[in-house]
């Protein structure tokens, strides 16, 4: 009926990515509830490999029915709690549609909740889990269908809730009577969850632009099907060290050593495949629109993004997923490497914004 608060940036939202490894085509979409501002909002965007991304982005008021999971012609349904889900986007004039189902290959592994203030101000206090899975269904995208299967797909999902700062509807203008934000020198985040078919692991690490830890937490996990289902073992940590495109700030290649509470190691060798952008779908302001923005009762829009172009790419580059091939000693895994990293961080050679 309502949020425990009436903080605007209040969200709940839903998440899903997926991968064809052998084609390069990646696919993301989502769909959010504004409890406090009287909007519901979703976005399809599949990329095909680094040249193009399609987007649809639709809005609609949150009541009178605030449980129904449709969005013009987007929509969520649960098949089966915790397990399977399916989304849809129906025929429209933009050229996207898809019909794709989840189908869990783990429990849902819940994170620590992010907790963070400013001047006193509660940022963020939100929580989300994660869980992967295989996909079936179909793609279609500029009149050609891509069929999605359990053999070459990855597909991952998100449910998250709470107070959000940044992106994914946590940014809003508050007047110009109010005091500056407090903006920081720089911010690294990245986060890893990767799939080695038996089992698999997720870490999350944020830190100021001196390196110094503000948030961390990491799991690994035995999948549905394998010895130990379901087991979890702590992660205290992660020593990362990444090399970084000479455009944009996208990974080229990288390693992470997690630190487990047993006193055990793992390292992580990353190769990425792929890097998408959401930012275009609605995590950044792009063509007049961001998520969590009024746009009316109704509202959709859709377009063709260029991301060979360089001018194009530097406008969407500040949050990326990044698909990757991952080795742990003898086994190779595949999962998403997502980042958000901006300002200075002179360990890696970034001095300003």
């Amino acid at each position: 009926d309502h949020a425990h608060t009436s903080d605007l940036r209040w969200t709940e939202r839903t998440g899903i990515w997926a991968i064809d490894l052998p084609k390069n085509i990646s696919f993301l979409t989502g769909l959010a509830r504004y409890a406090n501002r009287n909007l519901m909002d979703g976005y399809g965007m599949v990329t095909i490999e680094d040249k193009t991304a399609h987007v649809v982005r639709v809005s609609r008021e949150l009541r009178p029915e605030p449980s129904d999971l449709r969005v013009g012609p987007l929509s969520y349904e649960i098949v089966e709690p915790l397990k399977r889900v399916r989304t849809m986007l129906g025929e429209n004039e933009y050229g996207l549609s898809f019909d794709v189902e989840f189908d869990a290959t783990s429990l849902p592994y819940e994170q620590i909740p992010m907790f963070s203030r400013s001047r006193g101000r509660v940022r963020e206090d939100a929580r989300r889990y994660y869980q992967l899975g295989r996909p079936s269904g179909w793609i279609k995208a500029d009149g050609k269908t891509y069929e999605v299967n359990k053999e070459t797909w990855r597909i991952t999902r998100d449910h998250s809730w709470g107070t959000r700062m940044g992106a994914g509807g946590g940014t809003l203008p508050e007047g110009s009577f109010l005091q500056p934000p407090d903006v920081p020198e720089g911010i690294f985040y990245c986060m890893g969850i990767f799939d080695f078919e038996k089992w698999a692991v997720h870490f999350a690490v944020r830190e100021d632009f001196e390196g110094r830890v503000l948030h961390f937490e990491g799991w690994r996990f035995n999948l549905n099907g394998s010895e130990g289902e379901g087991q979890e073992l702590q992660l205290l940590s992660v020593e990362h060290d990444l090399q970084f495109r000479s455009d944009i700030r996208v990974i080229k290649s990288g390693r992470a050593i997690l630190n487990a509470i047993d006193g055990s190691k793992m390292e992580l060798s990353i190769r990425p495949n792929l890097t998408y952008y959401p930012g275009p779908a609605g995590y950044d302001l792009y063509n007049d629109y961001m998520s969590g923005m009024w746009k009316g009762p109704q509202y959709i829009d859709g377009f063709k993004v260029d991301i060979a172009d360089p001018d194009v790419l530097k406008k969407v580059a500040w949050l990326t997923e990044t698909w990757c091939e991952v080795r742990c000693g003898d086994e190779v895994g595949h999962g998403n490497f997502e980042m958000l990293f901006l300002g200075k961080y002179p360990r890696y050679g970034y001095h300003s914004y």
